[in-house]
């Protein structure tokens, strides 16, 4: 006979109440809004998913790696990528069908 294990979750839960411009917070609403939850469910959601790809980003692994000459490639290393991808759509573009 297979016995079962039983595991206890906890989850701890902590109240965070910010001040956000209203720059931030209307379209933080209107997307809630039309998602059908709240700005605080939706503002959680975003800051988890915010912090799932701060800490598990994989360019961290070849921080310190190599020699560069860019100085800022560590922190700013999303920025530079995406200003590559954007340049390779463009010239790809460039280059017609």
């Amino acid at each position: 006979m297979h016995s079962r294990e039983e595991v206890e979750v906890t989850i701890m839960e902590h109240t965070l109440t910010l001040e956000v411009p209203e720059e931030v917070y209307e379209p933080l609403a209107e997307t809630a809004r039309q998602r059908g939850s709240t700005p605080e469910e939706l503002a959680v959601e975003l800051l988890m998913t915010a912090i799932h790809y701060a800490t598990n980003d994989p360019v961290d692994n070849f921080i310190g790696a190599f020699r560069s000459s860019v100085p800022d490639w560590a922190d700013q290393h999303d920025t530079y990528l995406g200003q590559a991808v954007m340049k390779s759509i463009h010239d790809a573009g460039d280059e017609g069908p």
